[in-house]
């Protein structure tokens, strides 16, 4: 499920990048790079205010096209971060059942929840 989730943020991402470098192609009369990379630029929230939209109809489009695009943006980059920790997590479980029995553990030796040189958690 994980790996069809994704794969339809990055395709939900794609379409959104899409669809606003047409609009603002078609809306402002951009070059395919401008309007590839107005869509970029306002998608990331980074803004360097080289094209601004001179329409009424690229104005509010620009607005519809922040509010739909921020959410996807952000849906896909908790999606992935909670991918990477995941698989950190899944990583330090491997390591700790590689290591084996951790003397000081108290879960696994009851003496060391007794030891005074055993720092506090």
């Amino acid at each position: 499920m994980r790996g069809a989730k994704a794969l339809s943020l990055i395709a939900m991402l794609a379409a959104i990048v899409l669809g606003g470098t047409v609009f603002f192609r078609l809306v402002e009369g951009w070059s395919w790079l401008d309007s590839y990379f107005f869509t970029v630029v306002t998608l990331s929230t980074v803004g360097y205010g080289s094209l601004v939209p001179a329409t009424a109809a690229g104005k509010i489009g620009t607005t519809l096209f922040i509010f739909l695009g921020l959410g996807v943006f952000v849906a896909a980059v908790q999606q992935f971060g909670s991918y990477a920790v995941k698989k950190r997590e899944e990583h330090t479980e491997w390591l700790i059942g590689r290591l084996g029995h951790h003397p000081g553990n108290p879960e696994e030796d009851p003496e060391a929840a007794n030891n005074p040189d055993r720092p506090p958690e």
